[in-house]
């Protein structure tokens, strides 16, 4: 496809992601005393929900760990789930600050341009969610069955699912390093910035994994503590749903990551979507979230 029609196609792609109403949750319930330290959660939907407890899909978003982007963004989404028949938890986390000049420039850039992630919130923040997650859904939403999780999360979102997974395989001196893995069925991650190297190499959102981890010795410093690519293998059931039209996050991305699985020894899905760009695995109206949804009913059911 000629290079303006894959832009416009990109663009076509977003406005549609984008143009559903937000979509409020049932229940909201903090893990800490931030105020990005939320949760919200959507009750299962349809005839599915009146046979008991439901299976509950976490999700985090995406937004290049950038302070513009939050969770309500993909609250139709989470919408979407809930009608399925799943119990939602749309998880909030801090995200790198909009410095002075960002919002005129257009984000355009350095030196305006918004930090991608703050180190080590970010992290600090998905790990604590996680934890805190069985406890609270008991709580604000009686009909999650939280022994039936899966965990998913969208581009920088599908990172951070991917990295919540891989904390028992963390160095033993990270903060988050867990000594038994997270109880998952499994993770559904959708065109996720999956392999931090590969995804600076390739500029992905404007430098967003150097942001993420700073920049120089800083990023290889850190990189052993927060790039799937690099925390393998990690015994849980893991999925790749990624786009071949994919402007934003490349596939080559996904296909790193899933290589380098495939080297430690363990066995990823990855599903290529012909004709699918970045923003359609969390639109509802298209083709491409009903897919989504049926990877990760193969998980949780």
């Amino acid at each position: 496809m000629p290079e303006d029609a894959a832009a416009a196609r990109d663009a076509a792609e977003e406005e549609s992601a984008f143009s559903h109403p937000p979509v409020d949750p049932d229940a909201i319930a903090s893990y800490g005393d931030h105020p990005d330290q939320v949760i919200d959660f959507y009750a299962p939907r349809g005839e599915i929900a009146a046979g008991g407890p439901a299976p509950l899909v976490v999700v985090l978003h995406g937004g290049a760990w950038r302070a513009r982007y939050d969770r309500r963004h993909v609250t139709p989404f989470a919408g979407f789930l809930a009608r399925r028949g799943f119990a939602v938890a749309n998880v909030e986390y801090r995200r790198g600050a909009e410095p002075a000049g960002a919002a005129e420039s257009g984000g355009a850039g350095p030196p305006t341009a918004p930090a991608a992630g703050r180190w080590p919130d970010t992290f600090d923040d998905v790990a604590a969610a996680l934890d805190a997650l069985p406890a609270i859904a008991r709580e604000a939403l009686p009909q999650a069955d939280a022994r039936r999780t899966v965990l998913t999360g969208h581009s920088a979102g599908g990172h951070l699912a991917l990295w919540a997974a891989a904390r028992h395989v963390l160095p033993a001196d990270a903060p988050w390093h867990t000594e038994r893995p997270t109880p998952l069925r499994g993770v559904v991650a959708l065109a996720p910035i999956a392999d931090l190297a590969v995804a600076d190499k390739l500029d992905v959102c404007g430098g967003a994994a150097s942001q993420l981890l700073g920049g120089g010795a800083e990023f290889a410093e850190r990189q052993p503590y927060a790039d799937p690519a690099l925390l393998l293998p990690t015994g849980i059931a893991t999925t790749l749903v990624q786009g071949r039209s994919d402007l934003v996050v490349p596939s080559a991305v996904a296909e790193s990551y899933a290589d380098a699985a495939a080297k430690a020894g363990e066995v990823v899905g990855l599903t290529l979507l012909e004709d699918v760009g970045h923003f359609p695995l969390i639109d509802p109206a298209a083709d491409a979230c009903a897919v989504v949804v049926e990877e990760i009913a193969q998980l949780a059911w």
